[in-house]
């Protein structure tokens, strides 16, 4: 059985990990492994039916438990209650090994700044593809370390908007490593489930986005994916993701105005 972490007193937590889990059984035990550097970490359950809980406290006893219907208000709800003056924030498909860990607890050490971002290796399976994310299907990089008050979600329910407050640094060096899809089939899974998201999005803020506008969204998101961000050094991967990156706002579009709720 893996140790938990026991968290020291209050005024000795410089770093917490929080990690935001939904029905994450699969890959949460291996996440919360490689968090063992941190001096506490946070997992909070949104609506979890599966063995997600179980598997949490067995690495640690800081659990949230709740319902959330936005993203960002789950995130930042767990923010809240990290204790660390310095937070770190994965999700359950990610991994922090060994060398990234050491950069995190050198950097917090010796910056000062409040918001460092972490690069980020993708997976689809297990081929490593690295150019050609974008469009809210993969994070090239993104502000996951950063002091406790430099970092706050906005409404949306998928892909919420950030605020950092503070000074930003230059960027880590070690790559985190994020298991995204098992497969083809899964991102299109996600897409269609972005996509539903984001519409009913759209139909709270009374959409006024045009077709023509979503339309040019389509061919201006394909070329900044596959030429400015270098998809095609994936291969037919990279034409996948540039194609994803173009439909996102149209599929979200058309939901929104075809579709009922």
């Amino acid at each position: 059985m893996p140790s938990r972490v026991s968290c020291p007193k209050t005024d000795l937590i410089t770093l917490s990990v929080l990690v935001v889990v939904h029905n994450e059984e699969r890959h949460l035990a291996e996440c919360l492994a490689g968090l063992r550097f941190a001096d506490e970490i946070v997992v909070l359950l949104d609506q979890c039916h599966d063995h997600s809980k179980a598997i949490a406290c067995t690495f640690t006893d800081r659990l949230v438990e709740g319902v959330w219907p936005l993203e960002g208000e789950r995130r930042n709800a767990g923010i809240s209650v990290c204790r660390g003056r310095w937070i770190v924030e994965i999700d359950a498909d990610e991994r922090v090994d060994h060398s990234l860990a050491q950069e995190i607890r050198t950097v917090i050490a010796s910056t000062n700044h409040d918001i460092h971002h972490i690069p980020v290796d993708h997976y689809i399976g297990d081929r490593l593809v690295r150019h050609g994310w974008g469009a809210y299907l993969g994070r090239m990089s993104y502000p996951g370390l950063f002091r406790k008050g430099a970092k706050v979600w906005g409404p949306q329910r998928v892909h919420p908007n950030v605020i950092l407050i503070g000074n930003s640094g230059k960027s880590l060096e070690s790559r985190l490593k994020h298991y995204i899809d098992s497969d083809i089939s899964d991102m299109i899974h996600r897409v269609d489930r972005y996509s539903c998201l984001h519409a009913y999005d759209l139909r709270q803020k009374n959409n006024k986005e045009r077709f023509s506008t979503n339309l040019r969204r389509f061919f201006s998101r394909f070329f900044k994916c596959y030429v400015l961000r270098r998809g095609y050094r994936e291969g037919k991967y990279g034409f996948l993701l540039a194609l994803f990156a173009g439909l996102y706002p149209l599929l979200s579009y058309l939901k929104a105005t075809l579709e009922d709720e």
